[in-house]
């Protein structure tokens, strides 16, 4: 037993006195030796920042010629009548009319276009008294237009219409045309 602890402290003692020594003697303003930080301390740079590294010294570099943001689906029409035409020509309506897109549709019809357009689409919403009435879509000429001229002037607006791109999504805006479909009877 006395000979084990003997050696336990031989053995124990210069690994005792070099970590005394090395934490006494550590300077703690200077970064020393330190165990792997699995990327703790990584030199990132903040977006706005330069950076010697990239290209125009930038951090924050655009996005490369061509790319498409996830989730964003490029619209390649522009906003004048032959572009709704067009639309009007190209764009079909990828939803069926099912009980479920059709409730979306009037969600989203009840949240945006009630207002100017009335609960029933006959263009007596109550924002009417300040502004011009909208088309009723009781009428032929509403109802003869198409899908895709509909989804046209949901996103890039109409006359006195604003655009909603940026309040409803793609397939909102599909599905509110199911749902005016179904209010004109079609």
């Amino acid at each position: 037993m006395r000979k084990t602890l003997t050696w336990l402290a031989v053995m124990l003692l210069p690994l005792v006195v070099c970590g005394g020594i090395y934490l006494l003697g550590r300077e703690v303003t200077v970064r020393n030796r330190e165990w792997t930080t699995q990327m703790q301390y990584s030199p990132a740079y903040l977006s706005q920042t330069t950076n010697p590294v990239l290209p125009n010294h930038m951090t924050g570099q655009m996005p490369i010629a061509g790319t498409i943001a996830r989730g964003y689906q490029p619209f390649h029409y522009g906003a004048s009548e032959n572009e709704a035409a067009r639309a009007g020509r190209e764009l079909k309506n990828p939803f069926a009319a099912t009980v479920e897109n059709l409730a979306r549709g009037q969600y989203v019809f009840a949240n945006y276009c009630a207002v100017c357009h009335g609960a029933s689409g006959g263009g007596d919403g109550a924002i009417i008294p300040k502004y011009p009435n909208p088309p009723s879509y009781k009428t032929e000429t509403s109802k003869n237009v198409p899908d895709g001229a509909m989804f046209h002037a949901i996103t890039l607006g109409r006359k006195d219409m604003p655009a909603h791109a940026a309040q409803v999504g793609v397939d909102d805006r599909w599905k509110v045309i199911l749902y005016i479909r179904q209010l004109q009877g079609k």
